[in-house]
């Protein structure tokens, strides 16, 4: 306990909680717009939001403190996607069955290892590319919102760019204060939108059915380990972390296990908000990084108890406000993911596809555009490998 409270600084505390903010204000649109799909009741949609949210919340905090690695759990991204087109037809029962099985496969996949020794053999600028590519789509996001609110945008990036100048360890929150400055000055806040709810977790019986398991729990599957592990592990390599992926693949499966009769579509690693949790933005000193993924799992609680009212004060802010501080929050990791895929001059061209077909957001065969950049850049480094001349030994002694 010592130790936690001599780790604690400002920057990794406010760096947890804008990377939950982050979570909320963006990947959890998804969920409402698959419960709207299949008709969810209120009380239904709240239990799905508590328990991704506890989930994340007790999964981040054990996994964090365990490593002393910032940890950052989160729902999955690709898998709310997916629940879009397959709720309605499969129904919640169904669903839920299928969620079980996910992870059961993915608990399979964890105790093997197997995840563990493909990650090992990535290259180091093809994981810097994945998350470079992923990131990019929030960095350009910022600029997008500029023409609906050029006062507010503006402010918070000049905010950003002094900060960064003057105070780098302190420029998230100081673009966060002006923001919210900005937006209670123009009258801009919805108050009428607010609301004040309590989660309620409702039980769901499972069904299980054949149609469902190859329809929803295999892709499920694929999307989890391809759209979140894969660059979620990216990610702390390319902080410098190299904690085992199996253990945290295991520890989410077992998690999802329990929720999913509570609607838990899914438990990973997170990419993009873990980006700001292990970089520079939290603490200089990586090892006392792992605050923030604690103060974000602190955040993941407090918002599963507070359910409704906590999504009422998201859509009371102007959803530019958000949209900049997200980009703006990710400069700093993305900066750094592009300088290490292209460091390497012997892998700069793998870390550069790898970034360009991430970026671009193709989704082809069910498969994101973090799937593709892996494979493309993968292609481009074996071909890269293979065309190299092998000197032979006689040849360089012969010159010598």
């Amino acid at each position: 306990m010592k130790r936690l409270f001599k780790d604690c600084s400002l920057s990794a505390l406010i760096a947890g909680v804008i990377a939950t903010l982050i979570s909320y204000a963006g990947p959890l649109v998804i969920v409402f717009h698959a419960a709207q799909s299949a008709q969810l009741s209120p009380h239904m949609l709240s239990s799905w939001v508590w328990a991704i949210s506890i989930g994340s919340a007790v999964l981040g905090a054990v996994l964090s403190l365990r490593y002393r690695v910032p940890v950052v759990i989160a729902w999955s991204i690709p898998g709310s996607a997916l629940l879009v087109g397959a709720l309605p037809q499969i129904g919640i029962n169904q669903a839920v069955g299928a969620y079980l099985v996910a992870n059961v496969i993915l608990l399979l996949v964890g105790v093997t290892g197997a995840f563990d020794r493909i990650i090992e053999r990535l290259p180091g600028s093809i994981a810097a590319g994945m998350q470079a590519g992923i990131l990019f789509a929030f960095g350009i996001e910022v600029f997008r919102a500029l023409p609906v609110q050029p006062g507010l945008v503006l402010g918070m990036f000049i905010t950003y760019i002094v900060m960064r100048r003057f105070w780098p360890r302190y420029a998230v929150a100081g673009v966060l204060l002006v923001g919210v400055a900005l937006t209670l000055s123009g009258g801009e806040l919805r108050t009428e939108a607010l609301v004040f709810e309590w989660a309620t977790p409702q039980w769901i019986s499972p069904e299980f059915s054949l149609s469902a398991t190859l329809s929803l729990a295999l892709p499920l599957v694929l999307v989890a380990l391809t759209g979140q592990f894969m660059p979620g592990m990216a990610v702390l390599r390319t902080a410098g972390y190299t904690t085992p992926a199996s253990p945290i693949i295991s520890s989410t499966a077992i998690g999802g296990l329990l929720l999913a009769p509570f609607g838990c579509h899914g438990l990973n690693l997170a990419a993009v908000t873990a980006s700001l949790c292990a970089g520079k933005e939290a603490h200089e000193n990586p090892r006392r990084r792992y605050i923030a993924a604690l103060s974000g799992s602190a955040a993941y609680l407090l918002f599963g108890i507070a359910g409704a009212t906590v999504i009422s004060v998201f859509e009371a802010f102007p959803t530019a406000l958000i949209t900049a501080l997200a980009g703006l929050a990710l400069y700093g990791a993305i900066s750094d993911a592009l300088v290490r895929s292209l460091s390497e001059p012997q892998e700069r061209d793998a870390g550069l596809f790898t970034f360009l077909v991430t970026a671009c957001g193709v989704s082809f065969l069910g498969l994101s555009s973090a799937f593709w950049g892996l494979l493309f850049g993968l292609l481009v480094h074996v071909l890269n490998i293979a065309r190299r001349p092998v000197v032979a030994p006689e040849s360089v002694a012969a010159d010598e």
